[in-house]
């Protein structure tokens, strides 16, 4: 076991404990190293790269990808790493680090070469690509390396130049021979290997850099907590060196300080350590100089550090414009820009080819290179203008969600499964049930309807739809988390029902909104609170809710028997089935038959050799209809109700899966028999009530197959998708209300979360019963 120390003071006394301490720490660990030696079954790809706590870009990009891959894949796929390193080079690695290269010695690169293909549990090496971190011209060194490893390989190019001069030009042709895949950063770049370098595209995949996952906020609030409050924040962030050209963003400054005198410039990064060793500060105190001579002292701050991910965040959630002022203009990625644009920053750079691809249709602003006129007249456009400037903000956030590191991993490892099967991209390893944004949208008088990104629209008022399912979710989540304590959330939506309750039994389902007058009820409505109210009644502990729900119920029976549409019925039959398996009452029994027979009926009449279902389309919440018929045969053991219940589920499953991918009916136009079926935009509703259709039908049959269909489904949310985006948010707990056609509809609504966390509740209850019987 190696380790490396990297010393920037001289402390002789530290530095011997430090040594003293990890030769103890060796021995100890000694034996659970040999350990993993032998047991490392679950280790599958090996990442080539620089790798923290080495300062440099790419070593954070390895970290992140390797980190974001292992958190999505986790136990069955993990990633480690060989480390490259100058020779002057130590560092005190973490133990993803498995081997070492010295990137000025060729045979070291030969000697982990075979080290790997001795390793049976490595089964693909991921490069990293960068010519200035391999060693010999242009890092040529990476090619013995290559010709004497036998695993595949996939390389990802950080840069792409074009035009290149002819030893570049082989030595890259020599490096893509020895690959089975290529991944780039910007579509440009398949553009240039493919005519500059006569690189095949078919060996070409583009996978956008990766971004931490960042909520999208206003500047105020995190302005106030850095102290900046009152100040027109423009930020620039990444290691310093004269490539940058932030002096010419200093020169622009003038100018819009002259318009805006609150500016505040912030230039974040400490100097990038090869040019520090070379010449110092030398740039950093020509850049001060500059400041000085403009007058700018009180407009310019210097944020003299390496940044940590939660430092960077922070300073650009709280920035009203990011400035890319890069110089290099055939630089074909750029981590700082891409981490602005997750941030959902109003984005303003030079004409970098990287830049010009992401900041298009609307996504940011390029200007001239070297022409400090051209930066303060963009920047004062953005800051004359609030309604461009969120233009800007929210067409980079949205297009930026592809970039996010689970999407990121999702897209590697499809990469790689097309190179060597690794494990199948479907999870059954789900993020933990957060409340934190079905919190954040609930008041003391309910669950709010609507959300302008993760913020609550008040204005949106509420309905009772929403609360009804919140409340199937929070019963059960109560059940399965609180030991059956009724949170505040429960009673919450429990109290809401109550009040919405009319003398004659039905439900007011809009309160506080435009159409709490002209469209206050709907069978549907009331048939999704005669489900909640006949769960609840079923599943939750406290004796006093469970009878104020009881009193609800029972009180709405009347109603029942002249509800019309398909889907009133099947809520009904819902709420009626558990309600007896509380209770099993003769009357509650009969309207389930009522009900059932008449969906069956629908059935006889309709379906046909092709098409197995109860109305002449398909529009929305159709898998309630099936597993309704489930829980009526669960109560009734008629057994007319189970076939049609499963002659209606593999219609719609079959219709709704294609390649095994789930696609919902969308709802721009949805499906009519004889005609097209929509795609999109497909709703978190939908797929969450898929979902508990196949684990309803696994729980009657106890057929598995139904269960593994709803892992399937539920992969949608994960990013399992055509866009292969994540739909639900881990870090709010929220989830996005649509996916298009080409991007996500980034609000977090009451509905989808609430359909989402439905989804989540009720495999993680399949999950802890694990019965089947097929």
């Amino acid at each position: 076991m190696v380790y490396r120390i990297q010393i920037t003071q001289v402390d002789t006394q530290a530095c011997a404990t430090k040594f003293i301490n990890l030769f103890f720490i060796s021995i100890l660990e000694s034996k659970g190293e040999m350990e993993r030696e032998i047991n490392l079954n679950s280790i599958k790809t090996c990442f080539l790269s620089n790798y923290p706590p080495k300062e440099c870009g790419i070593a954070t990009f390895t970290k992140d990808l390797s980190k974001a891959m292992d958190h999505k894949f986790n136990p069955k796929l993990k990633s480690k790493v060989v480390a490259l390193n100058a020779p002057e080079e130590l560092y005190n690695y973490n133990r993803k680090v498995i081997m070492e290269i010295d990137k000025e010695d060729i045979n070291t690169y030969i000697d982990i070469a075979k080290k790997i293909n001795n390793r049976d549990d490595i089964k693909i090496v991921s490069i990293q690509h960068e010519f200035g971190i391999f060693g010999g011209d242009y890092g040529c060194y990476l090619v013995p390396f290559l010709e004497t490893l036998k695993k595949p390989v996939v390389i990802t190019f950080h840069s792409v130049l074009p035009n290149p001069e002819e030893e570049r030009k082989k030595l890259v042709q020599a490096i893509v021979g020895r690959s089975s895949a290529i991944i780039v950063m910007a579509e440009v770049a398949v553009k240039i290997l493919n005519e500059d370098y006569g690189i095949p595209k078919s060996k070409l995949f583009v996978v956008h850099h990766g971004i931490p996952s960042v909520n999208f906020k206003k500047p105020e609030v995190m302005k106030e907590k850095l102290n900046l409050q009152g100040r027109k924040v423009i930020s620039t962030f990444g290691l310093l060196s004269r490539g940058k050209g932030i002096e010419q963003m200093i020169k622009a400054l003038p100018k819009i300080v002259e318009k805006y005198p609150d500016v505040i410039y912030l230039i974040m990064g400490e100097t990038h350590p090869v040019v520090r060793n070379e010449e110092g500060e030398s740039y950093r105190r020509e850049l001060i100089k500059l400041i000085n001579n403009l007058g700018l002292k009180d407009n310019v701050k210097f944020y003299n550090k390496y940044l940590s991910l939660d430092e960077i965040t922070s300073y650009l959630q709280a920035s009203d414009i990011y400035v890319c002022t890069n110089l290099e203009r055939n630089q074909i990625t750029s981590g700082t820009l891409a981490y602005a644009m997750g941030a959902g920053k109003a984005i303003v750079s030079t004409p970098i080819i990287y830049a010009e691809e992401m900041l298009a249709a609307e996504r940011g602003i390029t200007v001239k290179f070297k022409n400090p006129d051209s930066y303060a007249n963009a920047i004062n456009k953005v800051l004359d203008d609030s309604e461009y400037k969120e233009l800007l903000e929210r067409n980079a956030y949205a297009f930026s969600r592809q970039m996010i590191w689970p999407n990121v991993a999702l897209s590697y490892l499809k990469i790689f499964n097309k190179v060597v099967k690794l494990r199948e991209e479907l999870t059954d390893k789900f993020p933990k049930i957060k409340l934190n944004h079905l919190q954040n949208m609930t008041d003391d008088y309910g669950l709010i309807q609507f959300a302008n990104h993760i913020e609550p629209e008040i204005k949106s008022g509420y309905t009772i739809d929403d609360n009804a399912r919140a409340l199937i979710f929070s019963v059960l989540h109560d059940d399965l988390m609180n030991k059956g304590v009724p949170s505040k959330l429960t009673r919450t939506y429990l109290n809401f029902i109550q009040k919405s309750q009319e003398a004659d039994g039905n439900f007011k389902n809009n309160h506080k909104n435009e159409e709490e007058i002209t469209n206050k009820y709907s069978d549907d409505s009331f048939g999704r609170t005669i489900w909640a109210l006949g769960y609840t009644i079923y599943k939750i502990k406290d004796e006093k809710l469970k009878e104020k729900a009881r009193q609800m119920f029972l009180k709405s029976f009347s109603r029942i028997t002249s509800l019309e549409t398909t889907r009133a019925m099947a809520f009904s039959i819902c709420g009626l089935a558990y309600y007896c398996k509380d209770d099993p009452n003769q009357e509650a029994i009969y309207l389930i038959k009522t009900l059932a027979d008449r969906l069956v009926e629908l059935y006889d009449t309709e379906a046909g050799e092709d098409w197995g279902w109860f109305e002449p389309f398909l529009t929305y919440a159709n898998a309630k209809l099936p597993e309704s018929l489930f829980l009526a045969y669960d109560i009734t053991g008629e057994n007319r109700y189970l076939e049609v219940g499963e002659e209606t589920l593999k219609f719609l499953s079959d219709t709704v899966f294609i390649e095994d991918e789930i696609y919902p009916i969308g709802q721009n136009g949805w499906y009519n028999r004889n005609g097209k079926r929509a795609l999109f935009d497909q709703q978190p509703l939908d797929v969450s009530y898929i979902i508990q259709a196949f684990l309803t039908a696994c729980e009657t049959t106890q057929d598995k197959d139904y269960h593994d269909k709803a892992i399937k489904a539920f992969n949608w949310f994960l990013g399992k998708n055509h866009l292969n985006q994540m739909i639900y948010n881990e870090n709010t707990g929220g989830c996005y209300d649509g996916l298009g056609r080409h991007s996500v509809n980034l609000n977090q609504g009451a509905e989808s979360t609430v359909s989402y966390l439905m989804a989540r509740i009720f495999l993680e209850e399949k999950k802890r019963k694990k019965r089947f019987s097929k």
